[in-house]
């Protein structure tokens, strides 16, 4: 039962800021960024506590991290918080018929790794310069959080990014004043976004949510699940994280998938010595994202109250292995590094054409350099590949989930 609560408080507190920034990049109020953090915790609750009940299979959820990073990257896009929402139900929608339509999730899978990490990079890129932005403009603040996460970076890694959250919350707290905390602001409740569906915002944020969800985070899940001995058959989850994340999408959240990192907390001996019944500590994580969920409306006030660049470089630290693993898994092949590069560089750019953000076109980039530089970038080995199987087996992937 402990390694679901450390799991839930690790995974909510090194990531929360990230969402609730990403969601205000895309037009999104303090109150419907708070809702939208909200509905995440239910959604993610409810999945934790009900698949490994049924299963009796350590089978978690988190929401996407690189997915909330994509949210900041897109704010050129759109400040239509609506038509956000309407990009985020398309790509729940995907995830649903990837798990209706296996061939879909196999074509996700076998986009050219080098492309897929590449574009990953390139939007973790910006947002991981921003701690040192932070150690110049906000120095009183960003120096002791960096301090205190390079210090549990060494001694204790999987706590080095909430203490450092903690850190800047108690100094932004601090700075802010009790006031910037009302009793009224601290109240959760979730707020009904009406969507719109824009094509420009659905091709620029929906899909590249889609298929870093997809690739960047459930492929990993499903290694890490086989790792720990445990054979999930793709459909059930999918089809659950992508009806659950286009629930959740109603009231502001982006997308929940599969979880990594934190399911290796649960699925491993430290939940139990018995495999059977390490299922409880994902359904205790469950209940206490349900617990957590209850101080979204604090923590948006709290981002409210921050200097952007301060919540920027938070993420920043919480994301920065996610870019060291990225742009290593891009540039492994030194047959595919132009191409690589080439992605990472448009991506990262941050450009918008034709109200379409960079993500997309780093991915277009990316396919040109890749079919005229030579159609030798093998298709990534699918982790989805038998997913018509009911019980596939998983292989190896390079890509974690970040927490």
């Amino acid at each position: 039962m402990f390694a679901g609560i450390v799991a839930a408080i690790t995974g909510f507190a090194s990531s929360f800021a990230l969402v609730i920034a990403g969601l205000a990049a895309v037009g999104a109020t303090d109150a419907q960024a708070a809702s939208g953090l909200f509905a995440l915790c239910i959604t993610v609750g409810i999945c934790c506590i009900v698949v490994p009940w049924l299963t009796k299979v350590p089978i978690s959820f988190a929401w996407s991290t690189p997915g909330a990073a994509l949210l900041l990257a897109a704010a050129a896009s759109t400040q239509n918080f609506a038509a956000a929402v309407g990009a985020f139900i398309v790509c729940a929608i995907l995830i649903v018929l990837c798990g209706l339509w296996p061939a879909l999730g196999r074509l996700i899978t076998r986009i050219p790794k080098p492309i897929a990490a590449a574009m990953l990079a390139g939007i973790l890129f910006p947002i991981c310069l921003a701690p040192v932005t932070a150690s110049v403009e906000q120095p009183l603040i960003a120096l002791p959080m960096i301090l205190v996460w390079l210090i549990l970076a060494r001694l204790a890694p999987r706590w080095a990014v909430p203490a450092a959250m903690l850190v800047a919350a108690v100094g932004i707290a601090v700075m802010a004043g009790p006031e910037a905390f009302t009793a009224q602001s601290s109240v959760p409740r979730l707020e009904f976004v009406s969507p719109e569906f824009v094509p420009a915002v659905i091709v620029s944020l929906g899909l590249p949510l889609f298929i870093v969800t997809m690739a960047g985070q459930n492929v990993p899940g499903f290694a890490v699940m086989s790792t720990f001995g445990y054979a999930v058959a793709p459909r059930p989850v999918l089809l659950t994280s992508g009806v659950a994340s286009a629930a959740g999408a109603l009231f502001g959240g982006h997308v929940i998938n599969l979880a990594a990192i934190t399911a290796a907390l649960m699925a491993s001996p430290e939940a139990h010595p018995d495999r059977s019944k390490r299922w409880i500590a994902t359904v205790t994580s469950g209940f206490a994202y349900l617990l957590l969920g209850a101080g979204a409306g604090f923590a948006s006030a709290l981002v409210s109250a921050a200097p952007p660049i301060l919540i920027t470089a938070v993420a920043g630290l919480a994301l920065l292995g996610a870019l060291v693993t990225s742009v290593t898994s891009a540039l492994d092949a030194a047959e595919h590094r132009i191409t690589a590069i080439a992605t990472f560089l448009v991506t990262a750019s941050g450009v918008t054409i034709a109200g379409i953000g960079s993500a997309f076109w780093g991915l277009l980039v990316g396919g040109v350099f890749a079919l005229w530089l030579g159609p030798s970038i093998r298709p990534r080995a699918g982790v989805l590949k038998s997913m018509p199987n009911p019980e596939p087996e998983p292989e190896p992937e390079t890509e974690r989930e970040s927490v």
